[in-house]
């Protein structure tokens, strides 16, 4: 269900609709508001709201408005009529009327229809989506089109589009920026759907904020949304945001870049490196495992140093992941056998194997620990759990963040407890 409303007035009840405008500023500061073009001047001026201003009546406006309404992108109309001194020049209620009947969006010609319509917007909940048309390898519109059918019976939907020219980031604290000036913030709530990387990013504006965040994953491992048990089918998570059930979660800090799920040096940096896009829409998820095998034939040890609670530890290693939330499919953070995303701290596991044998055997032990949810015994693997890590290598290692390469080493890493509110399952810890 889209967020623009649509207001029209004949020439005589256009003070009526500002005042209206006025008198219900809190809940149309919600909604992106569409006008005939005299109509939009004036209730700009008067309430210093935006309005996107269409051509006045007497040239069109009224028509482009019912074309907005064609293509599914208008919530509600208001049109007050004056039933009895309208000139010939405004606009006619009849050809918008019989528009509104066929596509069934709601028509106020009076401020009796119009209080009810805006009563009913005020109770109404607005996620505003986060849509990646790239991620995954279903079809993007047959997704969105499900996503809007599973949750628009309760909720007004504000879709934005992810695009190569603009970054995630400036897109998602833009909508921040008007959820914190909007009278009603409970109501709204940001969702991202897209891959892991898509969510990360959405997330990262988030953190902080105490706005709940919605995830419909569409990515190749969707790691975040099973380690939360949010279902990665899209009727279920869309369910799941329905419900409205929220968890306040973890997220850590790495080098001043927010994180939610894993920091991987070494070994997993150079997987994630190797699974390449053009791998994982051939493979998918075999994707990792593919570029895990192809590293193992080539990762060397390199000299590590970490430092927790004052305490330096010098080592040779291969590989060092750090999670602060990771589902039992990412193997390499599977070292304490269960990974807690709420307790704050961070889960270390740090690989020393010295030959491909032992690092396989090293990733058998690992995969055996997720499943039976008890930690590795394994002398090449060693666990911690810490709220804090400092890491420096010789020579530098590639360092990936939820999935993207950031750099390379020295980094720090540090739990931010309850920092993320997140549409989830009840049953989760």
């Amino acid at each position: 269900m889209p967020t623009n409303i649509a207001l029209i007035a004949h020439d005589n009840k256009k003070n009526d609709l500002v005042n209206f405008v006025k008198q219900y500023i809190s809940i149309f500061s919600r909604y992106h508001l569409i006008a005939t073009g005299t109509t939009g001047q004036k209730i700009e001026q008067e309430t210093g709201l935006e309005v996107e201003k269409m051509a006045s009546g007497p040239f069109g406006g009224d028509t482009q408005i019912a074309a907005q309404i064609v293509k599914g992108e208008i919530t509600a109309v208001i049109f007050l009529i004056d039933p009895l001194y309208a000139q010939p020049h405004e606009p006619d209620i009849k050809a918008l009327l019989r528009i509104c009947e066929v596509y069934n969006v709601p028509l106020a010609t009076n401020l009796a229809t119009a209080f009810a319509i805006i009563h009913l917007l005020g109770k109404t909940r607005i996620g505003h989506l986060i849509f990646n048309p790239v991620a995954g390898q279903g079809n993007p519109d047959q997704e969105l089109d499900l996503i809007r059918n599973f949750l628009q019976p309760d909720i007004h939907l504000n879709v934005i589009f992810t695009r190569a020219d603009l970054s995630v980031t400036s897109q998602v604290e833009k909508i921040i920026a008007q959820i914190q000036t909007s009278a009603q913030q409970e109501d709204n709530f940001i969702i991202a759907s897209g891959g892991d990387g898509t969510v990360s990013e959405v997330a990262r504006s988030v953190i902080g904020t105490k706005i709940p965040l919605g995830i419909i994953p569409r990515g190749t491992a969707n790691s975040f949304s099973v380690a939360l048990g949010i279902p990665t089918q899209i009727q279920g998570a869309c369910e799941t945001i329905r419900r409205g059930a929220t968890k306040v979660v973890d997220t850590a800090l790495c080098n001043d870049i927010s994180m939610l799920l894993i920091a991987g040096i070494g070994f997993g940096a150079e997987t994630i490196d190797k699974a390449d896009r053009e791998m994982k829409n051939r493979l998918g998820i075999l994707a990792y495992i593919f570029a895990g095998f192809q590293q193992i034939q080539e990762q060397e040890l390199f000299e590590t140093t970490i430092e927790i609670d004052s305490k330096v530890t010098k080592m040779q290693t291969n590989g060092i992941t750090i999670a602060n939330a990771a589902p039992p499919t990412s193997v390499l953070a599977q070292g304490s056998g269960d990974v807690n995303f709420n307790d704050g701290l961070l889960d270390i596991t740090i690989a020393t194997s010295k030959t491909p044998l032992q690092a396989i055997q090293a990733l058998a032990s690992l995969f055996t620990s997720a499943l039976v949810k008890t930690p590795t015994n394994r002398e090449d693997l060693i666990c911690l759990r810490t709220e804090k890590i400092k890491v420096s290598t010789n020579p530098p290692q590639k360092v990936v963040i939820d999935g993207e390469i950031i750099g390379t080493t020295p980094i720090e890493i540090k739990c931010i407890p309850d920092s993320l509110t997140v549409f989830a399952p009840l049953a989760i810890n």
